[in-house]
């Protein structure tokens, strides 16, 4: 026998409240109607699932602790079965543990007992939004550019990158982005932002090992004017500045423990307090945070806060690094190339020789895409013509393996090589030591070693370039951009 479909009004949105406090109900059912809803309220989960299943909701409201079951009963099966319906859980103050399983089940939010009727309101309006794209399989992203256009590559791993970013964008849970440095991390993140119901208001992307310890609460949470020396003014901070839309915290494993503490409450109170100031103001903010660091291993060392890496990492997602996708990097070089065109004119782009494509194909690129995009501007600078060779891209050398995976993961401590220069082009005496620190980046190394080379030959060419160019075994060119890079006078 075939099932009864549900029933919409189309000239009304509709929503299931589910308490079993009158209060409650009545409090959201107001509410709700003042903003032209249609309220349906329950106070059983029975009652819930008989009015699920006989209607087709816009977005549902259900408390934790029912008379006979649990709210998150509710989003389970709304999740499996009206997955069109967002659905949010009411929390009692401070129960942080409930509100982050009720995410991690399904819910795309939570709202706290006495619930905050203005916090109510905005909550309402993201997810209606929410709603509608849900059931129209569109979504504001789409226009802005989807991930398939930005997210290069056609591997098993970036197709399943792109398929998570797509259903995360439909969620309001906090995300934690995990990946090396140079993955694209802070994309991931736009695409998330880009792809959801908050994409209208603002992304802020704040790299948390930037701001010094001091300014941090400042720089959160603002301050008011002659709060402190140099206040000279009141000052908006990150999370007013990304109210109605993403906070993105970039290296969140770089704050101090005094600021986590802060940071924590911020998120579990949905409000800040400015310095100097004596209330509180009420924010409505997406959290997705990234760290190239090992969160969990930072948890257990005591560096980082158990409970706000509970709160932030409700839903985790990690970016492969490049040596995991080696397929890709043609499709990214190539990428990359059209875009070092556009920049310098929009010429036609330089094009890899076979032995170059598969020299970076074979190589395992330490510093991910960042790492590629370096390399391929320092080539097109190097280049005769518009060809690149194997020997214009300049890669480090690395040493054996000693039976080590190709896939071993190279965070700190993986061993930097030296740039392998052509025998006739390397000068014959460096005057710094053959093997880098373990402190010191690849990058870093690298310019040193070229910096070094150069300077003797410029010396050892009194200062003339085509000569110095000439015994470096470079075009004058490919010098002038080494001097210009290097801030060499």
């Amino acid at each position: 026998m075939e099932p009864i479909p549900r029933l919409r009004i189309m000239s009304q949105q509709t929503v299931l409240v589910i308490d079993d406090e009158r209060d409650i109900r009545e409090l959201l059912t107001i509410t709700l109607g003042r903003m032209d809803l249609k309220v349906d309220a329950v106070g059983t989960v029975a009652e819930a699932r008989q009015a699920l299943s006989e209607r087709s909701y816009d977005l549902c409201f259900t408390d934790m602790r029912l008379p006979d079951g649990s709210g998150q009963e509710i989003i389970e099966l709304i999740a499996a079965e009206y997955d069109e319906t967002p659905v949010a859980m009411i929390t009692a103050y401070g129960n942080v543990d409930a509100a982050v399983t009720a995410l991690k089940a399904g819910a795309f939010d939570f709202v706290s007992k006495p619930v905050d009727i203005q916090m109510l309101r905005r909550l309402v309006r993201t997810a209606l939004k929410l709603a509608e794209e849900k059931r129209t399989g569109g979504g504001v992203g789409h226009a802005a550019g989807g991930s398939s256009e930005r997210l290069i590559g056609d591997s098993s791993a970036m197709q399943q990158v792109r398929n998570t970013i797509t259903k995360l964008a439909r969620n309001q849970a906090p995300v934690y982005i995990a990946g090396e440095s140079g993955v694209g991390k802070e994309l991931v993140a736009r695409l998330i932002h880009e792809q959801g119901p908050r994409a209208s208001g603002p992304f802020v992307p704040v790299n948390c090992g930037a701001i010094p310890s001091e300014l941090m609460e400042s720089e959160f949470f603002g301050h008011r004017k002659g709060s402190f020396t140099g206040a000279v003014a009141d000052k908006e901070g990150l999370f007013q500045a990304a109210h109605g839309g993403t906070l993105f915290l970039d290296e969140v494993a770089e704050l101090p423990l005094h600021m986590q503490v802060k940071l924590l409450r911020a998120i579990q109170e949905k409000a800040v307090r400015p310095i100097g100031a004596r209330e509180e103001i009420a924010v409505d903010v997406r959290i997705l945070s990234a760290t190239h660091k090992n969160l969990a291993a930072l948890v257990d060392q005591g560096q980082f806060r158990q409970d706000l890496f509970y709160r932030i990492n409700v839903i985790e997602l990690r970016v492969p690094p490049l040596r995991e996708r080696r397929g890709d990097v043609p499709l990214l070089a190539e990428f990359v190339l059209r875009q070092l065109a556009a920049k310098s004119g929009g010429g036609t782009p330089v094009r890899l020789l076979p032995e170059a494509r598969q020299a970076l194909e074979d190589y395992d690129f330490p510093g991910n895409v960042r790492e590629l995009e370096n390399i391929l501007e320092r080539a097109v600078a190097m280049c005769d013509g518009d060809r690149v060779d194997a020997s214009d891209l300049m890669l480090p050398q690395r040493p054996p393996r000693h039976g080590a995976e190709a896939g071993t993961p190279a965070h700190g401590g993986g061993h930097h090589a030296q740039p392998a220069y052509p025998p006739t082009h390397a000068p014959t005496t460096t005057p710094v030591a053959q093997t880098p620190s373990s402190e010191l980046p690849l990058d870093d190394y690298i310019s040193n070693l070229e910096r070094t080379a150069i300077m003797k030959a410029l010396e050892e060419s009194r200062y003339n370039k085509t000569a110095a160019a000439r015994k470096l075994g470079i075009t004058f060119r490919a010098l002038r951009y080494k001097l210009k890079k290097l801030g060499i006078d």
